[in-house]
């Protein structure tokens, strides 16, 4: 620290005293300059002595005001977590209600076991039971827990694991209309990435539509418009061509044109999807609807190999307000939502194989989150949804119960 102001005074006058009769008129700059100082010194002291009285002034004035911002903040605080309570509450009750009295289905049910809607007309379609190739027989009791990982992209698109995979690898599809998929290693990998930067990129011949893709097997099946299909342009009459599209290899391997003309978007609140397609434990499956009957899904079994349509169905599940879909061991799970979004909810299911009828169905809620689910892809070996809601990634774990054979 340097010599104090008083100090330097001191000094300058001693020095002035001395050299006063030799330089007179040196001694007077000399002087005036150290009035000026003095001068501009008082006024500095001034200032910060009424700057801190103003700030002194400005403390005694907010220290009341913070004091009642705290105690608002904290009286909204406990406000919300009461009204929190009060609809988790609500919710209990109302859950608690409807599993004492179900919810009777918008359905009626025909001889033959097979759902019927409203004005659901027959089509000539192949509606009957589903043979189960495996001895999976279990359906959803509840979504159990709810595990959000990130944020990644846009508010939509997919993101999903291989279900048969050897690996961990997590495939990750942004938004609706791209050609671009990213590989993480890892699920690990993908949570602590805060870009794309260091996936692996692979890009697709043709741009996906919607977020109906599923990867499977080592293949990415997605739907395309092709190319001077009916009506010209992006009508909706016409089809889409289904394209398997090897990974490792990065090739085509196959290709069909979806065999249904007229497709509309089959989940009223996702505009950009004209198919949904699923797997589960007994394969690869299409959630679908058509111009034919615009008020409810269709629901085909696929062939995994040739793309071919094995068996096709008219469901009961109406497509106002669906938002998402996914099948379990034959059955197709329907979400509903409202738009804005809210809490979603499985309002709606139907069992190809006819064995879990559509009364015995639970109707589970999902946990709160962010929006709406923009796709909901299941894996059977892990029994797990994997959902992406407005941009988020997230993991519903699911509980099972065995199926009730029908009467």
């Amino acid at each position: 620290m340097g010599p104090s102001i008083p100090l330097l005074l001191w000094l300058l006058l001693s020095w002035s005293c001395s050299l006063q009769g030799q330089y007179p008129d040196y001694m007077a700059y000399l002087e005036r300059q150290l009035a000026t100082l003095e001068e501009r010194m008082a006024q500095c002291q001034d200032q910060t002595s009424r700057h801190a009285a103003e700030l002194r002034d400005f403390k005694n004035k907010m220290l009341p005001l913070l004091d009642v911002a705290e105690k608002e903040r904290e009286a909204l605080r406990i406000e919300a977590d009461s009204i929190s309570g009060r609809v988790d509450s609500l919710e209990r009750e109302v859950d608690y209600l409807e599993s004492q009295n179900p919810t009777l289905p918008c359905v009626e049910v025909d001889e033959k076991g097979t759902g019927v809607g409203p004005g659901n007309k027959s089509k000539g379609r192949r509606n009957e039971k589903y043979d189960m190739m495996t001895d999976c027989g279990y359906t959803i009791s509840q979504v159990r827990s709810m595990k959000i990982l990130k944020r990644f992209g846009g508010p939509t698109g997919l993101w999903t694991k291989d279900p048969l995979g050897p690996t961990e690898k997590i495939f990750v599809l942004d938004g609706t209309h791209n050609d671009t998929v990213f590989i993480f290693p890892r699920p690990r990998d993908f949570t602590l990435a805060r870009t794309a930067r260091k996936a692996i990129r692979v890009r697709v011949p043709f741009p996906w539509k919607g977020t109906g893709q599923l990867v499977y097997g080592g293949f990415l099946y997605y739907a395309r418009r092709p190319p001077g299909g009916p009506g010209g342009g992006d009508k909706l009459e016409n089809t889409l061509q289904l394209i398997k599209f090897h990974l490792a290899n990065r090739t085509v391997v196959d290709s069909s044109v979806f065999p249904a003309e007229g497709l509309i978007p089959p989940y009223g609140l996702t505009a950009d999807t004209y198919i949904d397609l699923a797997a589960d434990e007994e394969g690869l499956w299409a959630v679908y609807a058509t111009q034919e009957d615009d008020r409810h899904l269709c629901l085909a079994k696929l062939d995994p190999h040739t793309l071919g349509t094995e068996q096709q169905w008219d469901t009961p599940c109406p497509r106002e307000n669906a938002e998402a879909a996914f099948v379990i061991c034959g059955t197709l799970y329907v979400v509903y939502n409202t738009r804005p979004a809210s809490r979603a909810r499985i309002q709606c299911s139907f069992d190809a194989s006819g064995t879990l009828s559509p009364e015995r169905a639970a109707l589970p809620y999902f946990p709160r989150r962010y929006g709406a689910h923009a796709s909901l892809r299941y894996n059977p070996r892990e029994q797990q949804l994997y959902a992406w809601d407005d941009g988020y990634q997230i993991l519903y774990k699911l509980e099972m119960k065995k199926k009730e054979e029908e009467i």
